[in-house]
């Protein structure tokens, strides 16, 4: 019998205040309307994107997805209070039949239309969340040398970006854009390997971005990996800093692990082979969501997905205590007091470091719920030095859970992730990755062993250049 399904999120919850930058937004006294079409459209219905005043508007005008899928969270899934248990089912089953045979003709009900709108939305929603984010930071000399950098760096690996982008907006076998809740942001992308002849392991990314600027397709490079490997890859998006809080960016993301875990069979997925993974402030996000649901399954409190469906945390380039970091992290630019508002105060970060909670002789009960954890991490990374996944790892150890921490020789923050990636050739942390997801199945083994080497995307010299001005 399917499991009833229960919403993450609280009602109770307010939005995040925003009263501090409320004063400081940027003033529009009207609110214009963006139209896509074309000529041919007229007297058709139209794509209509209504463009808010204010982030607090954007925060109540998005509680609804923009532009209606065609696979809703909220709309498919949800039944109203005379539907029966056969025609719930019935509506189940008729998803779960389309869902895949949609992905592999490549025809979908998505239209080009649909995309253009939705992509120009999400762009919009992110550019004002940024100038906004702008009135925190003030235009130190940290921040103004940081983007500078950040624009070098981007144009030395400017080859792989747009190799990696057109087969990302293009490509048939990414589901882009599933509402998975009804807050803002609530959508994720699923990466479908093309054989689907049987069930596959499936991994519920939650990508970094310094709590600031994440955003679901920044796991594109890792997703069109993996998914050559037989691997279902889905990139879960959440509200970032100033639109949300720490707190938001955790009931988001379990929200959306709650819908991977319901629904993924119906893309092909395996339930019974689910593994979480976040990298940078994803991996905090996702430890914190890991232990969060355990505390509440092991207090009783009814649950919509359970930490015992996840087979193993991947944690890359995370950090796990907030008070080792508020230091560190002023110097390198997010200033103590954008990182204690990211936060909710200097008061809240025994509850939202994952180190410290699982410490705690009250959450034993929960911690022994946990699953196997792995945490990689790069020996000359900066940004969150390799110190925060050995103390963390050593925690759990010592707590009995089945943890530890892989460290990689003089690689940095963006080594990991982006740079080893895109150099082609063998990846270490990537065959690390796999080997653990494909353990226990030696046909999946086999395959892996004769797999062909990622192709190169960026020329090496480039690669050295973007190693030399990262910002991260």
């Amino acid at each position: 019998m399917r499991p009833h399904l229960l919403p993450v999120h609280n009602p109770r919850d307010s939005p995040t205040s925003l009263s501090a930058s409320g004063s400081s937004s940027l003033a529009i006294t009207a609110s214009p309307v963006l139209r896509i079409g074309s000529e041919k459209d007229v007297g058709m219905a139209t794509t209509r994107i209504s463009i808010p005043s204010s982030i607090e508007e954007i925060s109540r005008s998005e509680t609804k997805p923009l532009i209606q899928r065609t696979f809703s969270y909220t709309q498919q899934f949800s039944t109203s209070p005379d539907s029966s248990p056969f025609q719930q089912k019935r509506r189940r089953r008729s998803a779960s039949d389309n869902s895949l045979s949609d992905l592999q003709s490549g025809d979908g009900d998505h239209s080009f239309q649909q995309d253009v709108g939705r992509d120009a939305s999400d762009a919009y929603v992110i550019t004002r969340l940024s100038l906004t984010l702008l009135r925190y930071l003030g235009l130190g000399y940290r921040w103004i040398s940081s983007f500078l950098a950040l624009g070098c760096y981007s144009l030395f690996i400017l080859p792989g970006i747009v190799q990696v982008g057109y087969q990302y907006f293009f490509s048939t076998q990414i589901r882009r854009g599933i509402v998975y809740g009804d807050q803002p942001r609530n959508k994720l992308d699923i990466y479908l390997p093309k054989n689907s002849v049987s069930p596959k392991p499936v991994i519920a990314f939650v990508t970094g971005g310094a709590w600031i600027i994440g955003y679901k397709a920044w796991g594109s490079l890792l997703g069109l990996q993996l998914l050559e490997r037989d691997i279902i890859v889905v990139c879960i998006d959440y509200r970032n800093f100033p639109q949300g809080t720490i707190s938001h960016m955790i009931q988001d993301a379990s929200q959306g692990i709650s819908f991977i875990c319901n629904h993924i069979a119906e893309y092909g997925g395996d339930p019974e082979r689910i593994y979480l993974m976040g990298q940078s402030a994803g991996a905090h996000i996702g430890a914190c969501v890991l232990l969060d649901q355990a505390i509440k399954e092991a207090s009783g409190e009814r649950i919509s997905w359970s930490v015992s469906q996840i087979k193993s945390y991947f944690g890359l380039s995370g950090g796990y205590n907030l008070f080792n970091l508020i230091d560190h992290l002023n110097n390198r630019g997010l200033y103590h007091n954008v990182f204690s508002r990211i936060m909710e105060g200097e008061e809240s970060f025994d509850r939202y470091s994952p180190e410290i909670v699982a410490r705690n002789p009250e959450h034993r009960n929960a911690v022994s719920l946990l699953p196997p954890v792995a945490l990689f991490h790069g020996t000359a990374d900066y940004s969150l030095p390799c110190v925060c996944s050995k103390s963390f790892a050593e925690t759990l150890q010592n707590l009995g859970v089945q943890a530890e921490a892989v460290m990689y020789e003089g690689k940095t923050h963006t080594d990991l992730f982006i740079q080893d990636p895109m150099k082609g050739g063998r990846d270490d942390m990537f065959e690390d990755l796999v080997s653990r997801i494909h353990a226990g199945d030696s046909e999946a083994l086999a395959r892996d062993a004769v797999a062909r080497p990622a192709k190169r995307l960026v020329p090496e010299f480039m690669l050295k250049l973007a190693r030399a001005v990262s910002p991260f």
